[in-house]
């Protein structure tokens, strides 16, 4: 497979991005963060794409990506009040809250768990191409498992290069570290993986 790269300037790069996505293909493009390689969740050939391309071990959960906060209440069973706020605080941003997924998200993108990260992202090519697609996107870092996370598009050639059919070439990604995870499934949140959204910055937005 030889992966076409265009660029996010491009009129083009949106409906090539959609199709392959709505064949069951998987596309990479910048986020806030890194470069995320996303696919369709409701597909199961789809998700195993994403496993398959990155190396990334099954028990490794596929976080979601949104386009707007609302989409949290069509892919997790309750949003707690937690959620709303630092939502409205930190969306669109480098935070990712851990919720507990509807039965509708499939078990392999909760890696046969009952929880599901998601994230707002501020990058408009991101949030263009996941509200073109009408519903939350399986996104991962589009690098292999293990592998330092990508900040441009070279980066992402140099490993992934022949794994994947499509990159969005969106230039640098303005952040360059992977979100902050907060899990709210228990009480209190505890961060899984510390970020760009400190603890301290959780807690004084919970404080009000």
């Amino acid at each position: 497979m030889e992966t076409r790269v265009i660029p996010a300037a491009s009129p083009e790069w949106l409906e090539e991005a959609l199709a392959v996505l709505r064949e069951g293909g998987v596309v990479a493009f910048p986020t806030d963060t890194v470069y995320g390689v996303g696919a369709d969740p409701l597909r199961e050939e789809a998700v195993a794409a994403l496993f398959q391309a990155k190396g990334r071990p099954a028990e490794k959960a596929i976080p979601l990506l949104l386009s707007e906060a609302s989409q949290m209440e069509a892919v997790a069973r309750e949003v707690p009040a937690a959620a709303e706020i630092l939502a409205r605080r930190f969306w669109p941003g480098p935070l990712s809250l851990v919720l507990r997924a509807r039965e509708e998200v499939p078990p392999l993108v909760r890696a046969g768990g009952d929880t599901v990260a998601l994230r707002m992202p501020a990058h408009p090519v991101a949030l263009r191409l996941i509200a073109a697609f009408g519903r939350p996107l399986a996104v991962t870092s589009a690098n292999l498992s293990g592998h330092p996370s990508p900040a441009t598009a070279e980066e992402v050639l140099a490993q992934l290069q022949g794994r994947i059919p499509l990159l969005v070439d969106g230039g640098r990604c303005p952040g360059g570290e992977p979100s902050t995870v907060l899990d709210l499934t228990v009480d209190p949140p505890r961060v899984l993986r510390p970020g760009p959204v400190t603890w301290d910055e959780v807690q004084s937005c919970l404080r009000g």
